[in-house]
């Protein structure tokens, strides 16, 4: 069963076919995907493809994503959750987007607390890391603010649009 996750603001939920719609709103986005390493969606199609991603990456236990639904409103307003989730090693990479309209309000603060919190203790994470973009200013002060630590530049790591990208490494340990 999908676990559902509840913070004061916000529900994070399974992410369903009749969130198509969201996703395509956000990860067609230029503004959205600037710092994302990922090319706009073109068709609705590719965002129906999103949805069945999202559920076999969680059944084969690789990822798990969330759809972040302010408690007010059925839809999602982003994204979040983990990729490259090793069990075995006990760790797992967070990322997470939002629409810019939700932007600097502190979603994305209470999102990715309820999630590095289900992590560590449900999943038995005991490193969460990111990876973000050199100029994803905001993301990275996100980060820093909940406690992960910068531990490296990893270069030309990321590709936006055919252009090479530095990025940072985070991490937070479990304590």
């Amino acid at each position: 069963m999908f676990p559902l996750l509840e913070t004061n603001r916000l529900i994070l939920r399974e992410i369903e076919k009749n969130d198509a719609e969201a996703l395509f709103a956000g990860f067609s986005n230029d503004e959205v995907l600037q710092y994302y390493g990922q090319e706009a969606m073109k068709t609705m199609d590719e965002a129906e493809a999103f949805v069945d991603f999202f559920a076999k990456n969680y059944q084969e236990k690789k990822g798990i994503r969330w759809g972040i639904q302010r408690k007010e409103t059925e839809h999602i307003i982003g994204t979040i959750g983990f990729n490259a989730w090793m069990p075995k090693h006990r760790r797992a990479e967070i990322g997470y987007e939002l629409q810019p309209d939700f932007w600097r309000k502190g979603y994305a603060y209470e999102a990715v607390q309820a999630v590095t919190n289900y992590g560590f203790h449900d999943l038995g994470l005991t490193r969460i890391g990111a990876v973000v973009f050199k100029e994803n200013k905001a993301s990275y002060q996100l980060l820093s603010k909940i406690g992960f630590q910068r531990e490296g530049v990893l270069r030309d790591y990321m590709y936006q649009n055919g252009k090479p990208y530095d990025t940072y490494v985070y991490s937070l340990l479990k304590y």
